[in-house]
């Protein structure tokens, strides 16, 4: 992640990033174009594994924000008449509200529209509160990472490229909340175990290298 710059939106497209990246730009608004599809993609995968990031410093969320709204605003007259959200229910569409950082700014607005014209009161003082509130689960650590300790642990004890990678990724694993705020994924007892994996790994792979030469000569 670049120093000063967190994730705001995620793409499986290139060229809709770059779009959205031009977009906000031309509004003055200063953002890069980052690719986070994984360096080693598998055949498989294919383009099924590609990912495109655009971020932001974190003081301009909220001006890009609304400026996604307004853009929003303005495509309503275009809706098709088979758009997927004119089928939700009531509390489907709450979701969409509540969830606003899941959804696009149009899905947001439209939601909010349906349920205006279905006659049902939006309370913004708990759409805020419940907000609050899943941000504050969202900042949470994730939970249970024994297995993947262990698995580091043994990789990095014989040597293994993987256990160096397991040990990073549980030290500095980052995610980016809603609001911009950017928090470490695992807790501080895991990081430190990814931190000795990393430092085990290093130590290890020179050693059982130097270890094999040994035995070939």
């Amino acid at each position: 992640m670049s120093q000063n710059y967190v994730t705001f939106k995620k793409f499986p497209d290139a060229t809709e990033a770059r779009a959205q990246q031009q977009f906000l730009i031309d509004n003055g608004i200063e953002c890069i174009f980052i690719n986070t599809s994984p360096a080693m993609g598998s055949a498989m995968a294919g383009e099924l594994s590609r990912e495109y990031e655009i971020q932001l410093h974190p003081e301009s969320f909220e001006q890009a924000g609304v400026l996604y709204l307004k853009q929003a605003e303005s495509m309503m007259a275009d809706l098709p008449e088979d758009y997927y959200l004119l089928d939700f229910s009531d509390d489907e569409l709450q979701e969409v509200i509540l969830k606003h950082d899941e959804w696009s700014e149009f899905d947001y607005l439209l939601a909010r529209k349906l349920l205006a014209d279905r006659g049902k009161d939006i309370d913004e003082s708990l759409i805020k509160a419940l907000r609050k509130q899943r941000i504050e689960d969202l900042a949470k650590p994730e939970q249970d990472q024994t297995a993947w300790i262990a698995f580091g642990y043994l990789a990095a004890l014989i040597g293994g490229f993987f256990g160096v990678i397991t040990g990073y990724v549980l030290w500095s694993s980052q995610k980016t909340l809603p609001n911009g705020q950017v928090v470490y994924t695992y807790n501080a007892k895991d990081r430190m175990h990814g931190k000795n994996i990393l430092i085990l790994g290093c130590i290890m792979i020179p050693v059982i290298i130097a270890i094999k030469f040994l035995i070939m000569e």
